[in-house]
């Protein structure tokens, strides 16, 4: 396929980009020696600059190998989003260690089975997880825990009001047994002295992230220093004329998923930028922080942008520092994207990726020709076709098929998967298992995943259009649909919907207002309202649970 979408870069964007050929670690090095007084890292009041930061990264190397850590070990970080995190991930890089960003809210199952399939045999975990990690350790290979508590970067007053009021309601007094170990021991004893040499290479695996397992048991892709190096750089060339050193990133998106660790730190590095962290979401921090802090750029899902805009009082807030938002992990509705524009003035553009591909594959231009309802133009150096869903033939334009891209960020393949990553990846090409066609201009318009397809009475009907009918109604604060069981027509479209505050809503108003904006066959059949919709840390909207429920309620009818 010929390059379209080239002539709809905005200026300046490279078709081509020249990455530095260095590891992550090589790149924070680079970054902290020529930003030393720059703050990186802000957290609850409390700022790190880079050299305090590189400080304290080189502290913990020493300890981790005096834990005898080493290059291939892997080095599961079980962590909200705290300096903790950042110290860990880099002190492990330059070990030449692997790193497993754990998800904080997995229960022991989903634990285990990310632990042992990694191999990690050290954990830096929070207190309030301790005792459930120390029951895994005999079923799992992990020889170091390492406990740190959340409030250890808040400052003075705020880590004493924690401790008071909080610290019991959550968990978080626990002492560790002997042969474990407190991660402010381990910084303040760590020899920096005792660090070998730096053996790494950016083909080495940096990190085994594991896919959300939204649709299943979740698999590890094997991302390497290079695959990670090159998307936080196609990023900073996408975003334009930045100056370095001067940019102000929020991330309250979780690191240990591929958008946060990406398109927030990583990103923020390669441009020397500062990182404020949350460790949670919630709409008028997030709105409080923007103001306080004066953010330029803060990546999002969906699920955010509609909290921001729906947050009482929102319009008392000063949100004119915003320069760039960036949303993925799920279809922006057009309606949503609007509204933000409109209270921030800043530019929203959507984009797309996959733990896959580290993860951005897509973004629309910031500046230029942008699609309302397309994830954009492959970013430089990625390349993308179309291919049927049954015979893999590559189609034409305008056509819908699957959606395969090629480029520097695709994953090595799927940790001890063999088979799972042939079938994904050949000859380079990835396959993503999500629907899309893309238009004469090269702009790529997702239609749903494959898995998520509904199929009624031999119709293919598709979530995204249904959605994004939903959400033009006033009334509607979040809207999903799924397909559930049903014996005449194979499948039904069931909407999910949560309605804004103080709105009224029924089911006639909503089937109505869906059959005055699509064709007959794609009308839910039924609706349910509820207050919340089941969602990933992350804000995805879990179809999966939705469809395992009205499983659960067919076969307590039989």
């Amino acid at each position: 396929m010929k390059k379209l979408w080239l002539k709809h870069y905005d200026k300046g964007v490279p078709e081509n980009v020249e990455f530095p050929d260095v590891t992550l670690f090589e790149m924070f090095k680079k970054t902290s020696k020529k930003c030393q007084k720059n703050t990186f890292i802000k957290f609850m009041g409390l700022s790190l600059t880079y050299q305090e930061t590189a400080n304290l990264i080189d502290k913990f190397v020493g300890s981790l190998a005096e834990l005898g850590v080493k290059k291939g070990d892997r080095v599961a970080i079980h962590l909200p989003n705290c300096p903790q995190f950042i110290i860990t991930y880099f002190a492990a890089l330059k070990l030449g260690a692997i790193i497993v960003p754990c998800n904080p809210l997995y229960v022991a199952r989903e634990m285990k089975h990310q632990l042992n399939d990694s191999g990690a045999e050290t954990i830096i975990t929070l207190t309030r997880f301790y005792t459930m990690i120390k029951g895994l350790q005999k079923e799992t290979k992990i020889k170091n825990i390492v406990v740190t508590n959340i409030k250890d970067y808040f400052p003075g007053k705020l880590k004493l009001l924690y401790t008071l009021l909080k610290e019991k309601k959550e968990g978080d007094r626990v002492v560790p047994e002997k042969e474990d170990y407190l991660f402010s021991n381990l910084l303040k004893d760590g020899n920096p002295a005792a660090v070998p040499a730096d053996r790494s290479t950016p083909e080495d695996p940096a990190v085994y992230l594991y896919t959300g397992g939204t649709t299943g048991r979740s698999k590890g892709a094997v991302l390497t220093n290079r695959n990670l190096i090159v998307n936080a750089h196609q990023i900073k060339h996408w975003l334009g004329e930045v100056e370095f050193g001067k940019t102000r990133f929020l991330v309250v998106l979780p690191l240990f998923h591929s958008f946060g660790m990406t398109l927030g730190m990583n990103s923020a590095l390669a441009l020397g930028g500062q990182v404020v962290l949350l460790p949670r979401f919630d709409a008028k921090t997030v709105l409080k922080t923007i103001q306080k802090e004066k953010i330029h750029y803060f990546p999002g899902v969906p699920t955010i942008y509609v909290a921001l805009n729906n947050t009482p009082g929102v319009e008392k807030y000063d949100l004119t520092s915003l320069r760039i938002c960036m949303s993925g992990g799920a279809p922006l509705p057009e309606e949503v994207q609007k509204q933000f524009e409109k209270m921030s003035g800043a530019k929203v553009t959507e984009g797309y990726g996959l733990s896959e591909t580290s993860p951005v594959t897509h973004i629309n231009p910031i500046n230029g020709l942008k699609k309302i309802g397309s994830v954009g133009l492959p970013v430089p150096d990625t390349i993308m076709k179309v291919t049927d869903v049954e015979t893999g033939e590559d189609l034409p334009l305008g056509e819908i098929g699957e959606l395969c891209v090629k480029g520097p960020q695709v994953m090595k393949g799927y940790l001890n998967m063999p088979e799972e990553t042939q079938s994904v990846l050949k000859d380079g090409w990835f396959k993503t298992g999500d629907i899309a066609r893309i238009d004469e201009d090269g702009f790529t318009f997702l239609v749903d995943r494959k898995k998520d397809m509904i199929i009624s009475g031999g119709c293919n009907i598709y979530p995204r259009d249904v959605e994004e009918v939903l959400f033009t109604h006033p009334a509607v604060q979040e809207a999903v649909v799924a397909g559930i069981h049903d014996p005449r027509w194979g499948e039904i479209v069931k909407a999910y919907i949560v309605t804004k505050k103080g709105a009224s809503l029924t089911e006639k108003e909503v089937i109505k207002h869906c059959r005055e904006n699509l064709a007959a066959y794609k009308v839910p059949k039924r609706v349910e309202f509820r207050k919340e919709l089941p969602k990933t840390m992350i804000g995805k909207v879990l179809r999966r649970v939705l469809r395992e429920e009205e499983e659960k309620k067919l076969q307590a009818r039989k």
